[in-house]
């Protein structure tokens, strides 16, 4: 059988919070996850629980201003991923909405959970920057409202309870449609549909090669499973890849 690497085609990488843990942004739900070591945290990811609740909200948007992602600086596995893209044709799925991806030089990116740098209001077309809102908030305001409709603002990301984008949905799937090799990293897939792009990767014909420390749904269906550290294994990976 055909070592996966030697495949020429296409590479669809999907990333979770696994692979920004080393440049300062904690998980989930690992040992030391946000949800873990604070269960209301939780609460701030669920729209219907936020839409209901202003002092909810104001607790969000404090936890939006000390994000560590905003000083948070790609590491060695984002950096990985931009080389490859140098020399491959990739396209990247994530699930995290710190935009480290695309500070290290990738520019195929679909944000399939959406990002923490602009705001939307739900009730309007209305959208702003972050940084500009938390001004806002800094100024007094502990939860800023739309400024054209009076609604409720919120991060753009895509909270328990919402609706994904059809738009990043399809550009996700048409990604792993197409791949040849399709990495999963830093990921626990188990959250949906994210994780079911392996499926349709493997369905069409890809080689799975999961990078992560702990067991994954899909493991079964990998060619290759990787438990090191994910700033260690990605650029030997890639450096396999690319025949270095």
């Amino acid at each position: 059988m055909t070592d996966w690497r030697a495949r020429k085609g296409p590479i669809g990488v999907l990333t979770g919070a696994g692979i920004s843990t080393e440049s300062g942004i904690p998980d989930f739900r690992g040992p030391r996850g946000v949800w873990t070591e604070d269960p209301i945290a939780e609460l701030l990811s669920t729209y219907q629980n936020y839409v209901a609740d202003p002092e909810l909200r104001q607790r969000a948007w404090l936890a939006r201003r000390d994000n560590p992602a905003w000083t948070a600086t790609p590491n060695d596995a984002h950096l990985a991923l931009a080389r490859l893209a140098t020399a491959r044709q990739v396209g990247i799925i994530t699930q995290n909405i710190d935009r480290l991806h695309q500070r290290a030089g990738s520019d195929s990116v679909v944000e399939i959970h959406g990002n923490m740098f602009e705001v939307v209001c739900i009730d309007c077309e209305f959208t702003d920057s972050m940084a500009a809102t938390l001004e806002r908030v800094a100024a007094g305001e502990p939860d800023p409202a739309c400024p054209e409709c009076g609604g409720i603002l919120k991060a753009a990301t895509i909270m328990f309870g919402q609706h994904l984008d059809t738009d990043a949905i399809r550009a996700a799937v048409q990604i792993a449609e197409t791949a040849e090799i399709f990495l999963a990293v830093g990921s626990s897939l188990q959250v949906e549909p994210a994780a079911s792009m392996c499926a349709v990767a493997v369905d069409a014909g890809a080689d799975l090669v999961v990078v992560n420390a702990e067991p994954t749904p899909y493991d079964e269906y990998a060619a290759e499973i990787v438990r090191d550290p994910i700033g260690v294994a990605l650029p030997r990976l890639v450096s396999e890849i690319l025949g270095d």
